[in-house]
């Protein structure tokens, strides 16, 4: 019988948005891009996991993050973060949402100053 991988919450850019402006909410924001991404554009905020990475920080990740905190994923289109957004569920993280449409969306509908690639 095939395992059915865990169900990933998301959560929009527009609520992305009022997270970020909402110091007072205590959510721990990740970013899975790849280095050269993040020299690009970034949000402020995030601590980044590349999943190019993922050997030099998997054994760490309970350690560098709260598990019991909620954590939002971000990556360009959504992709990756839901990938990781799964992975994290799998080593007992409860509160994990995939940011939908990536820092991509967020530059379109949020901020146009983000620089797209």
């Amino acid at each position: 019988m095939a395992v059915t991988p865990p169900i990933v919450a998301q959560i929009s850019v527009k609520e992305l948005e009022q997270v970020l402006k909402n110091i007072s909410i205590e959510v721990q924001l990740v970013d899975v891009r790849e280095p050269m991404e993040i020299e690009i554009c970034s949000l402020p905020g995030f601590k980044m996991f590349p999943l190019s990475e993922f050997p030099r920080w998997s054994a760490t990740i309970n350690t560098s993050l709260d598990p019991n905190k909620e954590t939002l994923v971000l990556c360009h289109h959504g992709v990756r973060s839901a990938q990781m957004c799964q992975w994290l569920l799998t080593q007992g993280f409860i509160q994990v949402k995939n940011i939908v449409g990536g820092i991509e969306a967020y530059s379109s509908m949020v901020d146009p100053s983000v620089p797209r690639y």
